[in-house]
């Protein structure tokens, strides 16, 4: 089998390096070896160009390749057996679609606050709704301490949803855990 030589085994620079007087800038000797480095890259560029033109390569049909949906969809995870785990989870999930605001129940995008999410997936069902805010509360004071007044308080004091939607989530898996 005959041997492939390469066009080019080595890239050799065509220019040679000269000392640089003395009496130039910093400024100066800086352009100097940036356009020194630029003919070096170009050189080293045409050396790979040739090197590798011998390989053959087939179109790429990305069908093949991409098999995900192009924009993921959200869907939400296995609802937990208990009703008030189970409707945390589903306020979590309310929040992570729909967006999370503070200051207001639902702000003009349809964003909702913890109280808002628990609240609209309630539907209408207070005692639900209560006990999921007792939940809340039980989960943001075991991480916050005591200081914190209520839901709306504690979700206004932050201007991300990251903390809140985690009180959330660790919420969902208390009541859970408590067969609630």
């Amino acid at each position: 089998m005959p041997q492939t030589r390469h066009a080019i085994d080595q890239v050799t620079p065509t220019t040679q390096a000269t000392a640089l007087p003395a009496a130039l800038s910093l400024e100066e000797r800086m352009v100097f070896v940036n356009v020194a480095m630029s003919l070096r890259l170009d050189e080293a560029k045409v050396a790979y160009e040739v090197n590798t033109a011998h390989i053959d390569t087939e179109p790429v049909d990305l069908a093949d390749v991409l098999t995900i949906p192009l924009t993921p969809t959200l869907q939400p995870p296995t609802p937990y057996p208990t009703p008030v785990a189970a409707l945390l989870q589903r306020a979590h999930h309310r929040l992570l679609t729909g967006g999370w605001c503070s200051g207001a129940l639902v702000d003009t995008e349809g964003a909702r606050c913890l109280y808002g999410a628990i609240h609209i997936e309630a539907r209408g069902d207070q005692s639900l709704e209560s006990r999921c805010l007792e939940v809340l509360m039980d989960a943001i004071r075991r991480q916050f301490g005591n200081g914190v007044e209520s839901v709306p308080s504690f979700n206004d004091g932050f201007s991300s949803a990251r903390i809140p939607m985690r009180m959330l989530d660790q919420a969902a898996d208390l009541a859970n855990a408590r067969g609630l």
